[in-house]
C-alpha cells in the first residue's frame, strides 16, 4: 500500500510564493507519474501538474503554467509544486497523487490515471 502525505500549504497574498511537498511511503513505491490536483469548494478536482517518475517529463494545467513548477527528489520518494505569482483563483485543497503504469498512454491530467491519493493541503490566497 503506498501512502501520500502533502504539506506546505497555507495562507498567502496574492502575488506571494508556496512551495508544497508531498511524501510517499510504501514497501516498494515506484509510480508511473506524480500529479497535483486541487479542488476549490463547489467545483470538480481539477488537474494541475503531473510528473513523471523515471523520464523528464512534465505537464502542466494552463492556467498555472509559467507560474508553477512541479519537480520530484527519488531518493526521497517526494515530489514538490513550487507555486508562485498566486491568485485568488488558486485558492483550493491541494492534492497530490500517484499513477500507475497506463495501459497505453499516460493521461497526466486525467483522475482515473492516478491509483494513490493523499489527504490534500489547503492554500488559500487572499487579495
Amino acid at each position: 500500500q503506498v501512502q501520500l502525505v502533502e504539506s506546505g500549504g497555507g495562507l498567502v497574498q496574492a502575488g506571494g510564493s508556496l512551495r508544497l511537498s508531498c511524501a510517499a511511503s510504501g514497501r516498494t513505491f515506484s509510480p508511473y507519474g506524480m500529479g497535483w490536483f486541487r479542488q476549490a469548494p463547489g467545483k470538480e478536482r481539477e488537474f494541475v501538474a503531473a510528473i513523471r517518475w523515471s523520464v523528464n517529463s512534465t505537464y502542466y494545467a494552463d492556467s498555472v503554467k509559467g507560474r508553477f513548477t512541479i519537480s520530484r527528489d527519488n531518493a526521497k520518494n517526494t515530489v514538490y509544486l513550487q507555486m508562485t505569482s498566486l491568485k485568488p483563483e488558486d485558492t483550493a485543497v491541494y492534492y497530490c497523487a500517484a499513477a500507475a503504469p497506463p495501459g497505453l498512454y499516460f493521461l497526466a491530467h486525467t483522475r482515473g490515471a492516478y491509483k494513490y491519493w493523499g489527504q490534500g493541503t489547503q492554500v488559500t490566497v487572499s487579495s
